[in-house]
């Protein structure tokens, strides 16, 4: 950190603290004079507050230089490990004190340029651990390789954008004579590269001048970016900028029960935001895109994205207890100073943890992460939301995960068998047409609309009504009598719906309760329209889409199709279609009542009416024409028994030989055979 220490920053940002009183105010108070902080405790507090939460996650490895620049650079911490820390830095900062008021000396210049010089050749010095691996590889050990990247965050105010880009060609090339220096010393170390992050702050009531400008590469060994922002809200940026700098994430735990300060016995809900890892959150993140939009949000007042977690109440469940998990982080709080959050804090240290549930945008809720506390420091715990590798792998029929338990397996199972490659000769290929081209083009035919579920569709459930369409739909030519077919289907439909029948059948359980028919016959002509329009492979196709499309009708925004067809009409076409010669007709009406009338149907109107006068030999014209009287029905029935007539009642009064095929060696007393008139 480059913070600026001139005159300029000791000015008020002018925004006012607000104080709470106490005690009531009395007809003689005296409102205090508005206090406002000046631009450097802004530019301390913020630098100070991402260092904290910089040492809180990285106990080790992560090293943070403190530098003050006005007429001189003040360095106020070393690269040794006893002065990383927060103690150290406020004791230096109490020591430089706050910018001088003015000019001391009209001699000396007042710039941030010395602490950005200062600031590169620290950056040039030897870490602890980059004099280990330096050493190391003086002893000959080449898989230990030193690349030196670090990163200058300067908090300082410019004139105008030119003011602003004289500073980043400064900085370029002292950085550039800075390596030039290294690369003639043992002791020095090259900056392979820097990223140069510029924040200029002014007070609440100036407009700035400066315009903010994203990462750019002004040589292949500096980035540098600019962001022009008000005193008050440098926090803020430094908390969206830290969360890209360390690769974090932010997560806020919703619904924390805590009882109020001045009532204890009532409680209220709080949230308390923690920053950690983003690998805690790679987990849910990757599952279903739904859910994981449901539980980001953009933070109030802030440039990044958070995660919202529900606090779950513990049940007697402690941290020494085993738990699943797939990683560990640590945490930090982001406001720490709140009590929402020391009462977290604490409650977490004293030994307890805190269960984080996920909710679902399809109703329920999984719990995915853990809070505890282990040696005195914090840890959120990424729970395993799959099954665990010790449990026995799932079966096919509970799907994958063991989630999904209506897969269409035999469906697919089906899909197999037509599908089936044989291996073939070289002789027999043809060059033109390559087998495992068709094959790739037959497996896409199949598959244009092909649910994996049995609750995701509703025609492949309806065998009964839809057979064999779907498999005709999907061959690449299709013949004229299955044209026919296929539009006698959707005829059927039409009469289904005509009589306001039940698509799933009573006797089989499928029915859904709540839904209403005319919602399941909207369902069934969507996804049938669906199926067509995936496959219009050729001209006969498309003609069995244009019947479904004069059939019924769709609320398509682009196309203007007529009133759905009535019920006679129908059923007028029906009785047209292909051959139309009378031993045809009477058992395609036949098929038509078992397709139309389901068993448990009450029987139609037509039925109880007075009986026609009609000859039971007749053709019926129809599937409408009058029913048969009970006499009709006996008579056909005595008709068609197979059994001869005795030979006596056909000849009329003659006398024929009873069992004339029967022969006896032995004929007794009887003699010859027994005759009867």
């Amino acid at each position: 950190f480059v913070l600026d220490h001139t005159p300029y920053f000791g000015i008020s940002c002018e925004s006012p603290i607000e104080l709470e009183f106490l005690k009531t105010r009395t007809p003689g108070f005296i409102p205090m004079t508005p206090i406002c902080k000046s631009l450097w405790t802004s530019s301390v507090e913020s630098a100070v507050e991402y260092c904290r939460i910089v040492w809180d996650l990285f106990p080790q490895g992560k090293l943070v230089r403190f530098i003050a620049s006005d007429t001189v650079a003040h360095i106020l911490n070393t690269w040794s490990p006893s002065q990383q820390n927060l103690s150290h830095i406020m004791n230096a900062m109490s020591l430089i004190g706050v910018p001088p008021p003015h000019a001391l000396n009209r001699n000396l210049e007042y710039t941030v340029l010395h602490g950005l010089r200062a600031a590169i050749e620290a950056l040039s010095d030897c870490t602890d651990i980059q004099a280990k691996k330096k050493k190391n590889q003086v002893f000959g050990d080449v898989q230990t390789k030193l690349i030196n990247r670090c990163r200058v965050i300067c908090i300082t105010s410019a004139r105008d954008n030119d003011s602003m880009k004289r500073l980043e060609e400064i900085f370029l090339s002292v950085l550039q004579q800075q390596n030039k220096v290294a690369a003639g010393s043992d002791r020095l170390l090259i900056i392979d590269h820097c990223h140069l992050v510029i924040i200029n702050t002014f007070p609440v009531n100036i407009e700035s001048q400066v315009n903010n400008h994203p990462p750019k590469n002004l040589s292949t060994i500096l980035t540098t970016e600019v962001h022009s922002i008000k005193a008050p809200v440098i926090s803020n940026k430094l908390s969206t900028l830290i969360l890209e700098h360390y690769n974090l994430a932010s997560t806020t735990v919703t619904g924390i029960p805590m009882k109020e300060e001045q009532n204890a016995s009532s409680s209220a809900n709080y949230d308390v935001e923690i920053y950690h890892s983003s690998a805690a959150h790679t987990a849910i993140l990757k599952g279903n895109a739904l859910d994981s939009a449901a539980i980001r949000t953009i933070k109030d007042g802030l440039e990044y994205e958070t995660v919202t977690l529900k606090w779950c109440t513990p049940r007697g469940c402690t941290s020494s207890e085993l738990q699943n998990c797939t990683g560990m982080h640590r945490i930090t709080p982001v406001d720490v100073n709140s009590r929402p959050s020391l009462c977290l804090i604490n409650f977490l240290l004293n030994g307890r943890s805190v269960m984080l549930e996920m909710p679902r945008k399809t109703g329920g809720k999984i719990t995915s992460h853990l809070l505890a506390a282990h040696g005195g420091e914090i840890f959120i715990h990424t729970l395993c939301t799959a099954r665990s590798v010790l449990e026995d792998p799932p079966s096919i029929s509970e799907g994958c995960g063991g989630r999904v338990t209506d897969y269409r397996i035999t469906d697919f199972g089906l899909l197999i068998k037509q599908n089936a490659l044989v291996p073939i000769k070289p002789a027999h290929v043809d060059e033109s047409n390559k087998p495992n081209q068709k094959m790739k083009t037959r497996l896409n035919r199949h598959t244009k609309y092909w649910p994996l579920t049995i609750s995701s569709t509703l025609i492949f459930n309806l065998k009964g009504y839809i057979d064999p369409l779907p498999t005709i739909i999907t061959k690449e030519k299709i013949t004229d009598e299955e044209m026919f077919q296929c539009k006698r289907i959707i005829y059927n439909l039409i009469s289904l719906e005509g009589k306001n029948e039940s698509l799933y059948p009573l006797n089989t359980g499928q029915r859904v309760k709540g839904q209403k028919r005319e919602d399941q016959y909207k369902a069934m002509w969507n996804e049938l329209e669906t199926l067509l329009k995936k496959n219009l492979h050729t001209l006969d196709h498309r003609n069995i889409y244009n019947c479904l499309l004069e059939c019924h009708k769709f609320n398509f925004d682009d196309e203007k199709l007529s009133e759905k067809v009535e019920l006679d009409e129908a059923l007028r076409e029906l009785d047209h279609i292909g051959s139309s010669n009378a031993e045809q007709d009477v058992p395609r009406a036949s098929v038509i009542r078992a397709t139309t009338d389901s068993p448990m149907s009450p029987p139609p109107l037509t039925s109880i009416t007075p009986p026609v006068t009609k000859s039971f030999n007749g053709r019926s014209s129809g599937i409408y024409s009058a029913p048969k009287t009970l006499l009709d029905v006996f008579t056909t029935q005595e008709k068609a028994k197979s059994r001869p007539e005795f030979s006596g009642r056909l000849i009329g009064n003659a006398v024929t030989k009873l069992y004339a095929n029967h022969k006896h060696t032995d004929l007794g007393s009887r003699g010859e055979s027994m005759e009867v008139e």
